[in-house]
């Protein structure tokens, strides 16, 4: 079993020392947490399914039990993924808006540079927006990021509850006449599944996260800003 402290009860966040107990032969116990006297992780019997749907539901619970009680190591890769939907989106819009229809002039090396260019922009946006919450969140509660460890518990949340980006592509293939509503909404739905990463991971209330969410927001709109009075179109 784990070393004591490494599991979290998804009902109420206290510390367990393991999710089970094995007897052997397929017969597994549950762990009951101390604190609420509940079980420990009711997740560990779901199918990933079920969990996945809890997760879009924002369920505490479920993202509990993502954070604290498994072992998933792919937030580096949804970022990057994620920053590659936004910036092939904002690349489609760039094309869009090219007034220019002279195959001639459409060099391929060009249309390549705009979308490296997309990227790299979607990629300093995102960092702004990072780097406000934390700033935000050690201003108002910085006994919350005492360790290194910390911080990358943190980082890592953030980056999986961003996962609702991924549909910024289907969003753009399946175009309609409701497109602009529908990536609004996948924006709010990120910002809601980043704000109850930030609750989960720290164990605050509503309020502190979405304020921390708003610093970000500030932050990432400067940086547009910035970008936009360079001339960029981004």
């Amino acid at each position: 079993m784990a070393v004591p402290g490494t599991y979290r009860c998804i009902e109420c966040h206290g510390e367990a020392a393991e999710l089970y107990r094995d007897y052997h032969r397929g017969v597994l116990r549950i762990s009951i947490c101390k604190s609420c006297q509940k079980p420990v992780d009711k997740y560990i019997e779901y199918d990933p399914v079920i969990i996945l749907i809890n997760a879009i539901l924002c369920k505490a619970q479920a993202y509990r039990h993502i954070l604290f009680n498994t072992k998933i190591n792919i937030h580096g890769k949804l970022c990057i993924f994620c920053l590659l939907c936004e910036a092939y989106l904002r690349w489609l819009q760039l094309q869009d808006s090219s007034q220019n229809i002279d195959p001639d002039d459409l060099i391929r090396y060009a249309k390549e540079w705009d979308f490296y260019r997309m990227f790299g922009i979607a990629s300093l946006e995102q960092a702004s927006f990072l780097v406000g919450i934390f700033i935000a969140l050690w201003q108002m509660r910085p006994e919350m990021l005492k360790t290194k460890s910390d911080f990358i518990l943190l980082l890592k949340a953030l980056l999986l509850s961003s996962y609702g980006k991924l549909l910024l592509i289907p969003a753009v293939i399946w175009e309609h006449d409701y497109t602009a509503l529908c990536l609004v909404l996948i924006k709010v739905f990120v910002l809601t599944s980043n704000s109850q990463a930030i609750r989960v991971t720290l164990n605050l209330n509503r309020t502190l996260p979405w304020l921390a969410i708003f610093v970000g927001l500030v932050l990432e709109n400067g940086v547009v800003y910035l970008f936009q009075k360079m001339g960029w179109n981004v």
